[in-house]
C-alpha cells in the first residue's frame, strides 16, 4: 500500500497554486533545496482527524521545530489549491505551508497514492510524515497498513521527538474570560508579556457562571489553565509566572 523512501530524493514536481487572483507555480526545488523540511501528508482537507489533530498540532509545535533547525513545515494533500487555501484559513495554521497535490503526482512519486474510492474520495494520499534534508528523505513515519485511516506515527509529537528528543514543547494555555473584565485584561497582558500563546475563551453572559462553576468550581473570571491544570485568576497567574522564571533560572 505504501513505501518507505528513506535515502531517496523527493519527486520533482510543479504545483499550480492560487495566490490572490493569480496563478503561480510552486516547485519541489523551491520547497526543499538547501532546507531541512518537515512534511506531513494526509487523506484530505477538512476531514475529521486531519482538521482536529494532524494539522493543528504541527502548527502548534512549529516554533519548537524551527528552534531545532527545521526551516519549514509542509502539509501535502491530494486536493486542489482552492480547497487547501480555504482549509488554511479555516484552521488558522499560519506556520504551515500548504502543498496542493491536486493531481496526486508528488504523492504517487512517493509511493503513497492509494485508492479510497469506497469513500468517494478517489485517489488520495496515505497518511505519513517525513524529514527531508536538501531534497533527500532522511526519515519517514508511515502509518501501518491497516483498514481505515490509522493515525499512530505520523503525528507532530512523534516527529519532534525524533528530531529533538526531550525538547520543551509550548505550554497549552487557555483563559476563561468575559468582555470588559479588568482582571481578564490583566491576565492576558501577563501572558502576552511572557510571550505565551493562549486561547481566549470568552463566555457569553447566559452561561458564564454555570460554565465557570462547572469547569473550575470558581465563581469569577478570569480562570487560566495550563496543560490541563487550573492556575486560577490574574494573581494566581502572576505567582505561576514568577515560579516558572525561578525554575528556569
Amino acid at each position: 500500500m505504501s513505501q518507505n523512501r528513506e535515502g531517496q530524493r523527493v519527486p520533482q514536481v510543479s504545483f499550480p497554486v492560487r495566490v490572490g487572483n493569480d496563478w503561480k507555480t510552486m516547485t519541489t526545488s523551491e520547497l526543499f533545496d538547501g532546507k531541512k523540511v518537515v512534511v506531513f501528508s494526509l487523506p484530505g482537507a477538512f476531514t475529521p482527524t486531519c482538521s482536529s489533530t494532524h494539522l493543528p498540532r504541527y502548527n502548534e509545535l512549529a516554533s519548537t521545530f524551527f528552534a531545532h533547525g527545521v526551516d519549514s513545515i509542509l502539509c501535502v494533500s491530494v486536493n486542489d489549491t482552492f480547497v487547501m487555501n480555504e482549509w488554511l484559513k479555516d484552521q488558522e495554521a499560519e506556520h504551515v505551508i500548504m502543498v496542493p497535490d491536486g493531481n496526486g503526482t508528488f504523492t504517487e512519486g512517493m509511493g503513497m497514492l492509494v485508492d479510497k474510492a469506497d469513500l468517494g474520495f478517489g485517489k488520495r494520499s496515505w497518511r505519513y510524515s517525513m524529514l527531508v534534508d536538501d531534497g533527500v528523505v532522511t526519515k519517514m513515519f508511515v502509518e501501518p497498513n491497516e483498514p481505515g485511516d490509522p493515525f499512530k506515527v505520523s503525528d507532530a509529537d512523534t516527529m519532534l521527538n525524533f528530531i529533538a528528543p526531550g525538547a520543551r514543547k509550548p505550554d497549552q494555555v487557555a483563559i476563561l474570560s468575559r468582555p470588559g473584565c479588568p482582571s481578564c485584561a490583566k491576565a492576558k497582558a501577563i501572558l502576552t508579556e511572557e510571550g505565551i500563546t493562549f486561547a481566549d475563551v470568552s463566555l457569553p453572559v447566559s452561561i458564564r457562571s454555570r460554565a465557570v462553576g462547572a469547569i473550575t468550581k470558581k465563581g469569577t473570571v478570569p480562570q487560566v489553565f495550563v496543560n490541563g491544570e487550573l492556575i486560577g485568576g490574574a494573581e494566581d497567574l502572576e505567582a505561576w509566572v514568577a515560579k516558572r522564571k525561578q525554575q528556569a533560572a
